[in-house]
């Protein structure tokens, strides 16, 4: 296969692989080193600082992605899935971003039931409770939803099908990176995420586009860090 066929190099998916792994590696460090109690943290202090870093986190995977894909000819355009045109464009992606959150939302609740009780240490006291917290909130969604997108679907996804020939092996093996990189939420819920992130792969490729998985995205992170304390339960 011809290297000019490649979103970027081989080595810049290897070196992809790997952030994502020292990642994971960090993430079940803290699950270990985590006090007494149920929470990662021993209370909920700090967190626009720990939101501060999630925002700066993606971005760097995301310009890590962006500035080698765009020297390889790759524009963001492409790694997105083109743009939106009209508002019809918009409000189209959005009728499929709804119903796709909806059957996330049960997929994700479908495979906790099979695993079993979770005994990982919970994220739960980094989430906003106060109303300064929640403006800086929006902004990690808003940047989970796209950087993730575009690095795991956009890029990652695409450039193990171009390698592999295989649209189930890329599909897979990105849900799997996508999974790793939550290493920090404890080995049940990483598996949940390889699930979820094998939905916004197979969403990504029906659709060709990331679009309506960054709004699904987007949408899920804001839904549930505001749930226990703002926002009333699942209706479904």
């Amino acid at each position: 296969m011809s290297e000019r066929r490649l979103l970027a190099p081989r080595w810049h998916t290897v070196g992809l692989v790997a952030i994502l792994l020292a990642t994971f590696a960090a993430g079940a460090w803290l699950q270990r080193r985590a006090g007494p109690g149920p929470g990662l943290a021993a209370e909920h202090r700090g967190v626009l600082g720990i939101y501060l870093t999630a925002i700066f986190l993606d971005g760097a995977l995301f310009y890590y992605v962006w500035a080698f894909t765009s020297k390889n000819g790759t524009p963001l355009r492409e790694l997105i899935g083109g743009r939106w045109a009209s508002a019809k464009n918009f409000f189209t992606d959005v009728a499929i971003a709804a119903p796709f959150w909806v059957i996330w939302e049960w997929a994700a609740e479908f495979v906790h039931w099979l695993l079993g009780r979770n005994t990982a240490k919970s994220v739960d006291v980094l989430l906003p409770r106060a109303p300064s917290e929640i403006g800086l909130w929006i902004l990690v969604c808003l940047t989970a939803g796209f950087c993730e997108e575009v690095v795991f679907r956009g890029y990652l996804q695409k450039q193990l099908e171009l390698l592999s020939g295989s649209a189930a092996v890329a599909i897979g093996g990105q849900a799997i990176c996508f999974g790793i990189a939550h290493g920090y939420q404890g080995w049940k819920n990483v598996a949940v995420i390889v699930v979820l992130g094998a939905l916004y792969g197979v969403l990504c490729r029906w659709r060709r586009s990331t679009r309506p998985g960054m709004i699904a995205h987007a949408w899920s992170d804001f839904y549930g860090g505001l749930q226990m304390h703002w926002l009333p339960g699942p209706f479904f």
